[in-house]
């Protein structure tokens, strides 16, 4: 049985005043990835059938994005977080790895510090513990050229600064085909501004030394969104946290040099996995 066997259909999660869309595919220890501004589950694309050989790859859009529903703005990522305990709770999931890139790392760490016990293992990709004064210029002019030149080069500003000139040269051809399917799923402005609020918001410098689950970092050299500093400040903080930082890929690692992530990721994950994988039951 291969993990597309596997693939369960995506299902809307009533958690309150939102409903989550949700999917999993492959069976074995629960594995959540999360994802990060942009906030769907489309961006593990290269991750969730892989990861699916060996765990069962949980993933869901955040409140207000792609197919989740929601009666009001995200103002923070402990919001998010809140929102990822609750459809654990749905789909019965006691304890969980959890892969969280960006936004998705700022997720996994209120969920680590919050609910430690939910947590078999934490991996922040190209995540932050705080912001610098070049991380709040960077998404106030985000911000700017949201609401003043529109979605389109909203979204031309964030993938030159998210992906690699090497890598985008040989695919981008022009902003209308690049980004259609992006700019249908804009959640629409208030939704995107809560948003953005809420990665500048976020600041645990004060209690990241406080995660006790066995914790990866990992990031590119040449991240121009969350340079790796930010990365080695969280491994500094964290006690006992592993660090790789891979010699290119920008923030969009893990779409740009998706085996050598891959590998890494599935390498420490494998070492606090249970030592003989078992069908997870994740309620229907």
């Amino acid at each position: 049985m291969t993990a597309k066997d596997t693939v369960a259909p995506g299902r809307l999660v009533a958690i309150g005043d939102a409903e989550i869309y949700t999917e999993t595919r492959g069976a074995g220890e629960p594995l959540l990835l999360v994802a990060g501004l942009g906030g769907s589950a489309k961006f593990w694309h290269a991750q969730a059938d892989v990861f699916a050989q060996r765990y069962q790859v949980v993933l869901h859009d955040h409140r207000g994005v792609g197919r989740s529903s929601s009666t009001r703005n995200v103002q923070g990522a402990a919001e998010l977080a809140d929102d990822l305990l609750r459809v654990m709770d749905v789909l019965q999931i006691e304890s969980a790895h959890l892969v969280g890139h960006s936004t998705g790392g700022a997720i996994g760490q209120h969920i680590a510090l919050r609910e430690p016990q939910r947590l078999k293992s934490l991996v922040l990709s190209a995540s932050w513990a705080g912001p610098t004064p070049l991380f709040e210029q960077t998404f106030k002019l985000r911000r700017d050229v949201l609401t003043k030149s529109g979605v389109q080069d909203y979204f031309m500003v964030g993938t030159l600064l998210a992906s690699p000139a090497w890598w985008l040269a040989g695919r981008f051809q022009s902003g209308d085909d690049y980004f259609r399917d992006r700019v249908a799923d804009f959640p629409g402005l208030d939704v995107e501004m809560g948003r953005l609020h809420a990665v500048m918001a976020h600041d645990l410098r004060d209690r990241i030394g406080g995660i006790r689950a066995p914790t990866f970092v990992i990031c590119a050299r040449d991240d121009q969104l969350t340079p790796p500093g930010m990365s080695e400040e969280l491994a500094r903080a964290i006690p006992g946290a592993e660090l790789v930082v891979l010699p290119e890929g920008g923030h969009f690692c893990p779409t740009t040099v998706t085996a050598i992530y891959n590998a890494k990721v599935l390498e420490f994950l494998a070492r606090h996995a249970i030592a003989v994988p078992v069908a997870a039951s994740i309620a229907s």
